[in-house]
């Protein structure tokens, strides 16, 4: 049957659950950004379509299923026992892990899911694509509470309808000649899935598997007090050392305890990787990508040739690993510091008459040339020009005026050969912190695209609490 024409509502990136955290230090989530993102959704809600009825589409990371660290509560049975590494960090990726946390969210923002159900009740449609923060989505157990908690206003004899309604997109969203749609964290090394329609662990089936900046999330980032998720694309090992080192002693030892036991757990990641169960989910993945081909009416072929745009994690090899922490880097410099000594030593004694300070400065040069080859190993922490490089090419393979992207909270609408890439920015705000100078306000950006009889059309806007939708400048 063909598709309805819908008029397309598209955010991104709204984080919700972000602040849930049992036993460590958080910053609470902003109340203004549900209050508008609700509101938003009620506009849109009363608008007329110009199509058959509304579709919003989110972009990826709706939920922060990554970033919220809770433990069961009494009574709470999980049927998949915790890890270590989870009962150190909150109850983590297997599926009814994740369905507990959807509950907690569902109440800790039930504002926004009821807008969203009543939106559905009115006929519209709701599709959520999966991104680096709620690959969750992937559980066919989670998706179902997910339709539930989105149809619990619909009267009962229409709710299988409604139900349909509701739908998932593991990797993106595209409506041939109106527009392509993904989260975009399969171009950013830091975060991106090794198999995005196959992502469970090669490790442990049961469960998810984490990628680099998720594990970083989860045992460092969420557990520190006063580090910020973002604005690290800024900062490099000394920024690191010296920020830590304002931590006191005994928040130092913690800091640094946290750091190893997530190298340690990098690691494994990267073993799994190279293991035969990993290749096991590689064949997997290509069963799953030629039934999505199938069900989608894609060629195959063409499908690979979109994966093969994507960054390969850098979870995914040891050297990866040890960049990606900087670990390569301080060790290099560990050595070059203790050869350095051993220099001045031997040049105290005598040992190498007036070579020292040759052998010294050798030492130094050398590092310096080691830092600068390490740092690129590394590779670029910002991931957006590599987005917007490789929507031209998304765009050539799957033509569409429109290719939209989320992921780095950053809105953005530029030319692209002969489509339009934009980011739709997001939704993900914190409250200021007392004597906070300049605190980061989301910028609140959704894109409305609609069809017409002349071809679909686009208005990027920012919504303003007491004004609703204006454009975005």
């Amino acid at each position: 049957m063909a598709e309805p024409t819908e008029s397309l509502l598209v955010f991104s990136d709204v984080h919700l659950g972000s602040d849930l955290n049992d036993s460590g230090p958080f910053v609470p989530r902003s109340a203004t950004v549900d209050r508008d993102l609700a509101r938003l959704i009620a506009h849109y809600r009363e608008e007329a379509s110009r199509g058959e009825r509304w579709r919003i589409v989110i972009a990826g990371d709706l939920i922060d299923f990554v970033g919220m660290a809770v433990d069961p509560k009494e009574g709470e049975e999980l049927e998949t026992s915790l890890t270590a590494e989870e009962r150190r960090n909150g109850v983590g990726s297997a599926e009814d892990h994740a369905r507990l946390k959807l509950a907690r969210v569902a109440e800790r923002h039930a504002d926004v899911f009821d807008e969203l159900a009543r939106f559905v009740a009115s006929g519209h449609a709701v599709t959520v694509l999966h991104g680096n923060h709620d690959i969750e989505l992937h559980w066919e157990g989670l998706r179902g509470d997910f339709r539930r908690l989105l149809t619990r206003e619909t009267p009962e004899g229409a709710r299988a309808d409604a139900e349909a309604r509701v739908e998932f997109a593991p990797w993106f969203f595209y409506r041939e000649g109106f527009v392509y749609i993904e989260h975009g964290h399969q171009y950013d090394p830091f975060c991106a899935t090794r198999f995005v329609l196959s992502p469970v662990s090669p490790r442990d089936p049961r469960r998810v598997e984490r990628g680099f900046s998720e594990t970083l999330l989860r045992s460092i980032v969420r557990r520190t007090p006063g580090l910020k998720e973002h604005g690290h694309e800024e900062r490099g090992l000394a920024s690191y050392i010296g920020w830590g080192l304002t931590l006191g002693v005994r928040g130092s030892y913690g800091l640094l305890r946290r750091f190893f036991e997530t190298v340690a757990e990098l690691v494994r990641i990267q073993r799994g990787y190279a293991s035969p169960r990993a290749e096991e989910l590689a064949r997997r993945h290509e069963e799953h990508l030629d039934a999505l081909a199938r069900d989608e009416g894609h060629c195959p072929k063409r499908l690979r040739r979109l994966r093969s745009l994507q960054s390969a994690p850098i979870a995914t090899t040891l050297r990866g690993v040890l960049a990606s922490v900087m670990l390569d880097r301080l060790g290099v410099g560990a050595i070059v510091v203790v050869l350095l000594v051993l220099t001045l030593v031997a040049s105290k004694l005598g040992v190498l008459g007036g070579a020292g300070p040759y052998v010294a400065g050798g030492l130094v040069a050398a590092w310096i040339a080691l830092h600068v080859f390490l740092s690129r190993g590394r590779g670029n922490v910002d991931p957006a020009e590599e987005m917007v490089r490789r929507a031209a090419d998304i765009a050539e393979i799957f033509p569409a005026p429109f290719v939209v992207m989320g992921h780095t909270h950053v809105p953005r609408r530029l030319k692209v050969g002969a489509s339009e890439y934009i980011n739709v920015g997001g939704w993900s705000e914190e409250e200021p912190e007392p004597g906070e100078a300049k605190p980061y306000r989301a910028p609140r950006t959704h894109l409305v695209l609609h069809p017409e009889p002349s071809g679909p059309t686009a208005h990027f806007r920012a919504w303003h609490p007491d004004e609703g939708p204006k454009p975005h400048e």
